[in-house]
């Protein structure tokens, strides 16, 4: 299992409090071997990140886009 430490993140914000996050992540999955990637991953209205093992459900693709492209203007996802 990977340490997983958040570098950037944007968000679509819901009504009921929770939020979708599109994530830039470096995983450590030991002291010398990580990774860099990305995932989605709900927050719940308290803020707390809600783990799935690795499986975040995607409303529909509008908010796959508005998510990335957040990400793109900020600059850190190409």
């Amino acid at each position: 299992m990977a340490h997983v430490k958040i570098e950037k993140e944007v968000c679509i914000d819901y009504p009921n409090g929770w939020k979708l996050c599109f994530q830039k992540c470096t995983y450590y999955y030991s002291k010398t071997c990580t990774d860099i990637g990305y995932r989605f991953i709900w927050r719940y209205p308290n803020g707390k990140l809600q783990p799935a093992r690795g499986q975040a459900r995607i409303p529909s693709k509008n908010e796959l886009e508005v998510l990335t492209s957040k990400a793109t203007q900020e600059g850190w996802y190409k």
